[in-house]
């Protein structure tokens, strides 16, 4: 079959199964965190950069091989980023401690250039009246894979070892990568210009020097200069990577973009959802391990039997993302994205005060999912009907990054939270989960205030068309086979749509 004639619905099966198979690793180490650091005899803390370390890697990987992309094209970029995966899931499976595993997911990390990276190709190979459509998919796809990933983790670390949850992701990832080279067609255009090296470089700054205090505040002392110094250098980097990618006409997140109202907003509010959702899968699980008989708390369940506590969430997610069309077509985007982040406030709460029995956690969990599969879908349509239809890929991306990069703070902060003040056997207490859940349940209270700021689901005004359809001084030109004469977006760029 030629790849410039492949059909689009194998197109479409390769690009989702690249971006699920990428989500999967997002949340599959997670319910056995506890498992990993006893075979590796290493602390809780620690071991909770398995988790980090991906969000941070692909936090920087993201936009930057995103923008590498549009220069060399996004269907080579796609099967580097696949290879990255094998690579680390080949590493990480052979860890002999845990600086070893935690450079494969590093490694593991660069692979999040599958997300703009399928953005992008779904725009360059769909009619753009299918762009929409097929980008809410594949955001359903990467939402449900996290869950999907909690579930599967028992029966394989049950059935072949913790080692397997590394080595069978990479096996599916090779016929992944074998399905993309056959059927994705090389790129139809491409953007000249430069990797915005020095953005980068700032991003991956501010990010470490804000996550690793924030991991080892409780260790440390939150007072404490190593903690203080830090956390001002983070500020200081954050400033000068904001500036440099407002002064740069190939920006790796651009800032132009974010002024739009509906689209700032929104991010903002994948921001601090990503916080509470990638937390919560680090932790659940964790909490329903814990031996009651030694703690007092916790279900004393195996990694199994902690999935399937968590399925509840799986199904929920899965109905409310079939069900968001119809329900945002009666009830308007921004009134699902409100109740979203109703749900999965009111759902955190619930775990907070109420997990003295497995049937509650399922219940909450059950909400929890609800809540994520009317946000996920709510927070796509939003960004789509805010930016010209040629900007769906780099806004979906963004949007996408931000919500990874929430995930990584949040991961940090609850790690921080839970690990602060162990038991005598190294254990945590159980009131360092319950404040946890609660500062959970603070931030995604607080994602319903400013869903409330997010504007209507109408199409865009006037003035927000013809601010996001300004070109940038110098920007690169690029014509679609399509229409030519206009200017597209690229999968991490800055250029903007001009009729």
């Amino acid at each position: 079959m030629s790849r410039t004639t492949s059909p689009q619905r194998l197109i479409f099966l390769a690009l989702a199964a690249a971006t699920a198979s990428f989500s999967l690793l997002q949340s599959l180490a997670s319910p056995v965190l506890s498992t990993i650091q006893h075979d590796l005899h290493t602390s809780q803390t620690t071991v909770t950069w398995v988790l980090t370390a991906w969000l941070l890697s692909a936090s920087v990987a993201t936009p930057l091989l995103g923008r590498i992309a549009d220069m060399i094209g996004k269907d080579r970029t796609l099967l580097v980023s696949l290879a990255a995966i094998v690579l680390g899931c080949v590493v990480a499976a052979l860890a002999p401690n845990v600086g070893v595993l935690i450079a494969g997911r590093v490694i593991q990390g660069l692979g999040g250039a599958v997300f703009p990276v399928s953005f992008g190709i779904v725009r360059d190979e769909f009619p753009a009246a299918r762009v929409p459509s097929m980008v809410g998919i594949l955001s359903a796809v990467i939402a449900a894979g996290g869950g999907v990933g909690i579930v599967l983790a028992g029966p394989i670390v049950d059935a072949l070892g913790w080692r397997w949850l590394f080595w069978t992701p990479a096996i599916v990832v090779v016929a992944t990568a074998f399905l993309a080279y056959r059927t994705v067609p090389r790129s139809p255009v491409r953007t000249p210009g430069r990797v915005n090296w020095p953005a980068a470089a700032l991003l991956s700054g501010w990010l470490v020097a804000l996550l690793v205090p924030l991991t080892e505040a409780s260790a440390w002392g939150w007072g404490s200069p190593a903690v203080v110094v830090p956390l001002a250098i983070a500020a200081v980097l954050f400033a000068a990577w904001i500036a440099v990618e407002l002064r740069s006409r190939d920006p790796l997140i651009d800032m132009r973009m974010m002024r739009l109202p509906a689209v700032w907003t929104t991010n903002l509010v994948a921001l601090l959802f990503g916080a509470g959702m990638f937390a919560s899968y680090a932790f659940l699980p964790q909490f329903m391990q814990m031996p009651v008989a030694v703690t007092g708390y916790g279900f004393g369940s195996s990694v199994t039997e902690a999935g399937l506590l968590m399925l509840p969430m799986l199904v929920t997610m899965a109905v409310a993302g079939a069900v968001s069309g119809p329900i945002s077509r009666v009830a308007g985007v921004k009134t699902q994205l409100v109740w979203g982040c109703v749900l999965g406030a009111l759902s955190i709460a619930g775990v907070a005060l109420w997990h003295d029995r497995p049937w509650q956690l399922a219940v909450a969990t059950a909400v929890f999912g609800l809540g994520l599969g009317l946000a996920y879908a709510a927070m796509t349509n939003l960004i789509v009907q805010s930016v010209p239809a040629r900007q769906t890929a780099v806004a979906g991306g963004m949007n996408t990054n931000i919500r990874t990069i929430g995930g990584s703070i949040g991961t940090a902060v609850i790690s921080s939270v839970v690990t602060g003040h162990p038991r005598p056997d190294g254990l945590p207490y159980e009131s360092g989960f319950t404040t946890a859940f609660l500062a959970l349940a603070v931030t995604l209270a607080v994602t319903v205030a400013v869903s409330l700021l997010v504007p209507g689901s109408r199409r865009r005004t006037a003035p927000a068309a013809a601010a996001a359809e300004r070109v940038p001084a110098g920007a690169a030109r690029r014509t679609s086979p399509e229409e030519r004469g206009s200017v597209v977006s690229s999968s991490a760029g800055s250029t903007y749509l001009r009729r």
